[in-house]
């Protein structure tokens, strides 16, 4: 294996979940259910985005916390992407409502679209300073970045912690499997290279994600997997059962016992640096022991001026003082390119080679898309294409 020296396996072979145990947040017993219900006083519809925060967290994806964080770490979190313990985040997890009648001590009940997904003891209520928030989480306080807006505009005037114990999951256009069910599918003893992304994947995602294979410090028999996000992301982003649909089908036509495939239910903050490790602590937790960071990861544009709000290699840079800690590595995606001589290489030996570079901007690939052009296959996957133009 290619992973630091001193990595301690857990009993199936695999990298621990951080903080050392994956903390599952489900109540199997039925009494302990009743009694939970007999506490509550107040119900809370869950957005979407909240939605997907409760399952993270009852699935231990979020591991090791326990439920929504406190004041104290939220305030922690936000200035030095840790908590009051030193565990790192890369962004707080916190509940938000406008409800004023909610109070610290009461337990409230976690609704969304007709399940009751958990039960929710508050032991902190809290206005936050939602400027400082959006100033040190995403490096500015414009509403010209997504999640400023959405931290501004759509999260309620309050945050709440406290612990959760979990009923059922939501119910979801997409099937993601746990932590557990995926880390009962890896190979033991393997290095495990993840990738995320948040669009459809076209062909040089795939070369990508194969090639990570082949990196450095990466061992020879070691597995990718590939692990999208389906929740909510930027307001232009293409809906989230739409890419979904495009990985099932890529999935059952990729025959590849070196990929491997999951969905992960999390809502995108486009917060780059900071998004970057929060991604690689989710995908610990997971089981994957390496994280692929491609150029301007998790990054976004101003809405008004089109530039971007992170350095191409701002994420990179951020994840990689923090691997060690998280015994991961982290596998930097090579720059490739398509040519006409000799298909995807990198771009440095495409311009030693002077080979001609064929490029298809995204602007000019959802044009074609809409007015049924011809997309070329270098470019993306003839099934991809199909499954978008349908939706």
């Amino acid at each position: 294996m290619n992973l630091q020296e001193g990595l301690k396996r857990d009993s199936k072979g695999l990298i621990p979940a951080y903080g050392g145990v994956l903390k599952e947040l489900f109540v199997r017993d039925e009494k302990l259910k009743s009694d939970l219900m007999t506490k509550v006083s107040h119900k809370h519809e869950c957005s979407e985005r909240n939605a997907c925060d409760v399952e993270l967290l009852m699935v231990g994806a979020f591991s090791p916390l326990d439920g929504f964080m406190n004041q104290k770490d939220y305030e922690s979190v936000i200035k030095n992407h840790r908590d009051t313990k030193g565990l790192l985040f890369g962004l707080p997890i916190v509940l938000d409502t406008n409800n004023e009648e909610i109070n610290e001590g009461e337990t409230i009940l976690l609704t969304y679209k007709d399940k009751q997904l958990a039960v929710f003891e508050v032991n902190s209520k809290w206005e936050p300073d939602k400027s400082l928030e959006a100033k040190f989480c995403y490096g500015t306080a414009s509403l010209e970045h997504p999640a400023v807006k959405m931290i501004f505009n759509e999260r309620g005037k309050f945050y709440l912690g406290g612990k959760l114990y979990g009923f059922e999951l939501p119910t979801r256009d997409f099937p993601c499997k746990t932590p557990k069910e995926v880390r009962s599918s890896l190979p033991a003893n393997y290095d495990v290279v993840a990738f995320q992304c948040r669009n459809p994947i076209h062909r040089a995602h795939y070369e990508l994600f194969t090639n990570a294979l082949e990196s450095d410090n990466v061992s020879s028999d070691s597995v990718v997997l590939v692990h999208p996000t389906c929740g909510p992301t930027q307001q232009d982003d293409i809906p989230g059962k739409i890419r979904y649909l495009t990985y099932k089908k890529l999935e059952e036509e990729i025959s590849n016992q070196k990929i491997k495939w999951a969905f992960l239910p999390y809502s995108m903050h486009m917060a780059g640096p900071r998004e970057a490790l929060q991604h690689m602590i989710i995908r610990r937790n997971y089981g994957c022991t390496h994280f692929i960071i491609g150029r301007d990861m998790a990054g976004c544009k101003s809405s008004s001026t089109g530039e971007d709000f992170y350095g191409p290699y701002d994420a990179q840079n951020f994840a990689n003082k923090f691997a060690s800690e998280l015994m991961m590595q982290t596998v930097p995606s090579k720059n490739l390119v398509y040519t006409k001589e000799k298909g995807y290489i990198t771009a440095e030996e495409a311009k030693n080679k002077n080979y001609q570079i064929m490029k298809l901007s995204g602007t000019e690939f959802r044009k074609k898309l809409r007015n049924g052009d011809s997309i070329p296959e270098w470019f993306a996957f003839k099934s991809v294409v199909d499954v978008l133009r349908k939706s």
